[in-house]
């Protein structure tokens, strides 16, 4: 088995090598520049290490330039991406796209290579069959391409909804306030998607002795912290909402709540301590419990009145209903 990974390794490298010189001699001087650059950023030369700085900023620099090269930058990367079935390659690759999406000024970048599958679905970088099956160890990093792949492109799908990258700093508290309830609650259920698919990493993220998977969990952990943040300001405008939202709308945000909430364990295991001090989890665990008193309370109306309703015969009859409990003793998600 050591042998014929070696033989691979060696097939492949020299397959680098010869798509390398293959570029530098092109007569296509623009489209080669651009070549080169995704090679040597994704080359299997470092093995397992992740693309260097140098390398990273001589494809951001073509990525975030004109409409032009910006489009081959990402052609390239794409044709790169799914040209190979190694699992090191497809890493890198993927590293290169979340870099020039993250860094960039501006969502200029969001407009290329972005197209809708055969079957209707956001999957521009479709990756969910990839697998590499050299050995036992390229196996286990295909299910971390595989993951990967969702959790950017979901970045780009939330995107579209928002308005604005999810990982990037978020607009200011005030455009959050003059967002329609519906509008918050959507936004929420973006987040939540974001979080759970977080969260639901393969088994090979949490053994980060590769250098490539520790790079990617780095990477994804700068992510979570402003997704949270993001998730945070908006449960929080809904709880300075609620006594406003109709019964319909209470059940839809309890069920995103539950959706975040039920990511809470894998996301401490995942990053212990590190992004998880905002207080979202308190929030989010005092909303719950909020919304469902005042469901449980709307339910006791609709009883009390539907009772009367048939005692009087049919007639409509006033009812107030006197709840003799102590008022919820329930801080406001506001004071968090």
């Amino acid at each position: 088995m050591g042998q014929r990974r070696k033989l691979r390794t060696l097939l492949r490298l020299f397959g680098d090598k010869v798509s390398i010189i293959r570029a530098s001699v092109s007569l296509n001087r623009a489209a080669s520049h651009v070549h080169l650059a995704v090679l040597r950023a994704t080359s299997l030369s470092t093995s397992c290490s992740a693309p260097s700085d140098r390398r990273l900023s001589a494809v951001l620099r073509l990525g975030h330039g004109s409409s032009i090269t910006t489009s081959a930058c990402v052609a390239a990367l794409m044709t790169r991406l799914h040209s190979t079935n190694d699992a090191i390659v497809a890493l890198k690759t993927l590293i290169t796209v979340h870099a020039l999406i993250s860094r960039s000024s501006s969502s200029n970048i969001l407009d290329h290579q972005l197209s809708f599958s055969a079957t209707g679905a956001w999957n521009p970088l479709n990756l969910s069959s990839f697998r590499d099956d050299s050995d036992a160890e390229t196996w286990e990093l295909s299910s971390c391409v595989r993951w990967y792949a969702e959790y950017l492109e979901q970045i780009l799908i939330t995107n579209r909804a928002l308005g604005y990258l999810p990982i990037s700093p978020s607009p200011a508290s005030g455009k959050v306030s003059a967002l329609l309830n519906s509008d918050l609650i959507r936004e929420i259920n973006g987040l939540a998607t974001l979080l759970e698919l977080i969260s639901n990493s393969p088994a090979s993220v949490h053994l980060q002795r590769n250098n490539l998977i520790y790079e990617v969990v780095r990477l994804v952990c700068e992510d979570y912290g402003a997704v949270r943040g993001d998730t945070f300001h908006r449960v929080v405008e809904l709880g300075d909402r609620l006594e406003g939202l109709t019964s319909s709308e209470l059940t839809e945000v309890l069920a995103q709540l539950d959706r975040v909430e039920g990511c809470k364990e894998k996301l401490l295991k995942l990053f212990g301590n590190r992004k998880n001090r905002d207080g979202l989890w308190d929030a989010v665990a005092h909303m719950r419990i909020k919304i469902s008193a005042m469901k449980e309370r709307m339910e006791g109306w609709k009883l009390v009145r539907k009772k009367n309703w048939n005692s009087a015969g049919g007639r409509a009859v006033a009812v107030r209903l006197v709840d003799s409990a102590a008022p919820l003793a329930i801080s406001t998600v506001g004071s968090f």
